[in-house]
């Protein structure tokens, strides 16, 4: 077991005498080592020194206070400790003081009631323990100091490994019971524990027979016990159990002593059952009864016999018959009657005296306010008060004129003793009250670590160091994950974590936690030992969380884009920028040319909604695109949703271009292209001719280029160069013959297609040279027309050759000087750049300070919201 140590003396020790030394805090060890490891650690052994161990706390934590002065029990100071019920310890000079005091008054009240000497009542005066009241005689008032055992006279006090005011050595003093032990313990404080000695043991009734720790040895074996009971007859029925047997209760019917009556009884009432009539058994004499009441002995002789008196005691009779009554002496009677003062005035007679003695006499009253003459039975009282100082001295009397000495006050004290927490609850007396026989117990927080100290200093206590965890519930969301503290007095420490705690905006506080903490024990008020800190802490525990600092970037009130502003997420301050709304218009097609205003929104406050101002009305035609896309303008004004089928008729040629067709634009351009193709088809035969030949596409009216026009196969008259000759060939063999030929199809003309292409016979020899004899009548004019054109343009073409050749043929001093002023233009720009910059960068800081400084004159027109 180890004793948690207190840091409540080493304050005010060392504050007051730095010579003292530093004391173990840990010495129960060493005084229990012994008993341990005789006895081990049983729960019957820590219930046993569970006493011992608090006051060893108490003391080893400088904790001991003096009941009488209430001042703090150095280690260094004289003391004195009760050895009877309460074992408190006190200041040698204070019990000294206390136990003298007492003594003197209690002599004091004995020799002024009691007729003896005041020597005499010095030797009997006792005085009494301030706290359970033990009494002790005048002879054990303490004179000298004394360890906790008596063993040795001014233990030291400078030896930091010895329990203070302690002899360091085994107690050895007799333990309880008086077992023939001795106590086993170092030389400690407090009631010595019991006796752990093996020995043979007996139960209560004496049945079982066990070996027991000595000062546990009294048990009881739960059998029935068995004892003969004090009746001799019947044996007891009751469990195993200490101390003697109850009496008996078998009921039975059972004679009185004198046998006269009989009556049913307890056993054990039989020996004592009497009746309540008189005996009347006849006496040796034969002529007297008995007058005793009911009896079992010898009734004894009868008291007639013998030598008599007469009724007053005066004359002496002898040898009287028991039958013969004593004759009367005719004397005084002057037997003292019930006053106590006078006589009896009457002759000797039989029988009692009177009973009120008639005797007048001068009576004062019991107060002593009044003097009458009164018969001596009569007492003699007034109607006053008595008023007399009774011995507290400090009540009066409050009876009716009350003879002789006045009752005892019967009023409790009431005074406040000195501890200012109660008042004395003894009667009222003289003197100084007793202490405060309270203790108040003085724990931390969990209680584990506790001591007592007497009722009126705990304010001056500190509580004392605990090394086990705290107990108490963290009553912030990080009390989970904290770390765990020792036990302590007061409140707990602040929780360091951060909070964390998520704001309606969506952001977290990023102070310290700032959650509700346990408050601090008010049993004890702890002086502060240094000045409180000037310095605030960021926020108050238990508080909640201040508004949100948090910087972001909010827009204006009509949501533009790009003017938005850095501000504090908790200030709801709204801004109007001096651009355009440009926000969409009922219509959907066009935009508010008003200046930035707020606008109408569910979500926004009602503040805000009730200054929003909604955007202008749309007048202008409509513009928007229709569905299907046609190039036909709506004819309505702005308006929202789609726009109205478009009814406009729309001409489309065939694919072959015989004809037109004329449709509605929506129901045309509703079609696919396939769909559209097929509906411009007029369904004859193509009009187009074939690429190769004069021949129309023999196909119906299709879309794109007719489908293989080389491969035509209507027929073609072709003839021999003078057209003597002629055959039918078809198309395509015609153009394979003229490809044949090395010409192509395309550049043979209509008149002259299939001309040429059979050879002339004998027959068209004739024929032939008429033609080119035409012929060459014909072609000197066209050559004559085309050489002067030849030989004309000729040289042009020949000098611009020529001269594009010269330029080609460029030097390398013209290639150096051209790199140089290409080299020069490209500083001439870069110079351009960095000016533009600098002075684009300087605008703009200048812009903004001017736009600062209109929005700031135009606060007024745009209040906050």
């Amino acid at each position: 077991m180890s004793s948690p140590h207190s840091d409540s003396d080493t304050d005010s020790d060392q504050s007051q005498s730095g010579s003292e030394p530093v004391r173990h805090s840990d010495l129960s060890d060493s005084i229990f080592r012994s008993y341990l490891e005789f006895t081990g650690r049983s729960s019957a052994t820590n219930t046993d020194l569970s006493k011992i161990q608090s006051f060893l706390t108490s003391s080893s934590s400088g904790a001991l206070s003096c009941l009488i002065c209430l001042e703090r029990i150095r280690p260094s100071h004289p003391t004195w400790s009760c050895t009877s019920v309460c074992f408190s310890v006190f200041h040698l000079i204070c019990i000294q003081s206390w136990a003298r005091q007492a003594s003197d008054l209690s002599a004091l009240r004995a020799s002024t009631r009691l007729p003896i000497s005041a020597q005499k009542a010095a030797e009997v005066s006792l005085w009494n323990c301030p706290k359970c009241r033990v009494e002790y005689p005048q002879s054990q008032i303490p004179k000298t100091y004394f360890c906790f055992c008596g063993k040795l006279e001014n233990p030291p006090s400078d030896d930091p490994w010895i329990l203070p005011h302690s002899c360091g050595e085994v107690c050895n003093r007799p333990l309880n019971h008086s077992c023939g032990h001795h106590c086993l313990l170092l030389c400690h404080p407090g009631p010595c524990p019991s006796c752990p000695k093996l020995v043979k043991a007996r139960c209560f009734c004496g049945s079982v027979q066990d070996v027991r720790r000595c000062g546990f040895k009294n048990f009881s074996c739960n059998n029935v016990c068995k004892k003969l009971l004090a009746c001799r007859i019947h044996c007891c029925s009751e469990i195993c159990h200490q101390g003697p047997c109850p009496p008996c209760p078998v009921r039975a019917v059972y004679r009185c002593q004198c046998g006269k009556r009989e009556e049913e009884r307890e056993c054990c009432e039989r020996l004592d059952f009497r009746c309540e009539e008189p005996c009347e058994k006849v006496l040796g004499c034969g002529q007297h009864k008995c007058s005793k009441g009911c009896h079992s002995e010898d009734c004894g002789p009868c008291p007639f016999q013998g030598m008599r008196t007469c009724p007053c005691g005066k004359t002496v009779h002898e040898g009287l018959s028991c039958k013969e009554s004593v004759p009367l002496c005719g004397a005084t009677c002057s037997k003292m009657l019930s006053c106590g003062y006078h006589r009896c005035p009457e002759r000797c007679h039989r029988g009692q005296c009177i009973v009120t003695c008639r005797t007048v006499v001068i009576k004062s009253c019991r107060c002593g306010s009044l003097k009458k003459e009164v018969p001596c039975h009569q007492d003699l009282t007034c109607e006053r008060k008595c008023q007399r100082q009774r011995d507290c001295g400090r009540h009066a009397c409050k009876r009716r004129c009350c003879d002789g000495d006045c009752p005892p006050c019967s009023e409790v004290c009431g005074r406040k003793l000195r501890c200012k927490n109660h008042k004395c609850p003894s009667p009222c007396h003289r003197g100084a009250c007793a202490p405060c026989p309270v203790m108040v117990t003085i724990a931390c927080l969990c209680g584990e670590t506790h001591f007592e100290v007497p009722c009126g200093i705990e304010m001056d206590q500190k509580p004392p160091r605990c090394p086990k965890p705290c107990p108490i519930t963290l009553l912030c969301r990080h009390g989970k994950n904290r770390k765990p503290h020792k036990c302590h007095y007061g409140a707990c420490p602040p929780c360091r974590v951060l909070c964390e705690e998520e704001y309606p905006c969506g952001h977290k506080c990023k102070l310290r936690c700032h959650g509700p903490r346990p408050p601090p024990n008010p049993e004890f008020t702890l002086k502060p030992k240094k000045k409180k800190s000037l310095h605030q802490s960021e926020c108050t525990p238990g508080s909640p969380c201040p508004p949100c600092p948090e910087h972001v970037w909010r827009s204006c009130v009509g949501q533009h884009i790009g003017v938005e502003r850095m501000m504090v997420c908790s200030d709801k301050t709204l801004f109007s920028c001096e651009n355009l709304c440009g926000n969409p218009l009922p219509c959907g097609n066009h935009f508010c040319t008003k200046t930035c205003h707020p606008l109408k929104n569910q979500s926004l406050p009602s503040v805000q909604q009730a200054r929003s101002e909604p955007c202008e009305k749309c007048h202008l035609p409509c513009g928007k695109e229709r569905e299907p896309a046609c190039s036909h303008p709506c004819p309505l004004s702005c308006h929202p949703g789609d726009c109205p089928p478009c009814k406009v008729l729309v001409k489309r040629s065939c694919h072959c271009g015989s004809m037109v067709h004329v449709f509605e634009c929506i129901y045309y351009n509703s079609l696919s292209e396939k769909e559209q193709m097929a509906a411009r088809s007029c369904g004859g035969p193509c009009h187009r001719k074939l690429p190769y030949c004069n021949h129309l596409c023999p196909e119906l009216c299709h879309p794109g280029q007719c489908s293989f026009p080389e491969k035509c196969s209507k027929k073609v008259t072709v003839r021999c160069a003078c057209q003597s000759l002629k055959k039918e060939w078809l198309c395509h063999d015609v153009q394979a013959a003229y490809r044949n030929a090395g010409s192509d199809p395309k550049d043979i003309s209509k008149n002259q297609f299939g001309h040429a292409l059979i050879p002339c016979n004998s027959n068209c020899k004739s024929k032939l040279k008429v033609i080119d004899s035409e012929l060459q009548l014909r072609r000197p004019k066209t050559v004559e027309v085309k050489e002067p054109d030849t030989d004309k343009h000729g040289p042009k073409r020949k000098k611009r050759r020529e001269r594009v050749q010269e330029v080609t043929q460029i030097s390398t001093l013209q290639k150096i000087v051209s790199n140089v002023k290409r080299f020069l233009l490209l500083v001439t720009l870069l110079l351009v750049l960095v000016a533009v910059s600098y002075y684009g960068y300087k605008g703009l800081i200048w812009l903004n300070d001017w736009m600062n400084e209109v929005e700031e004159k135009r606060q007024g027109r745009y209040p906050r919201i």
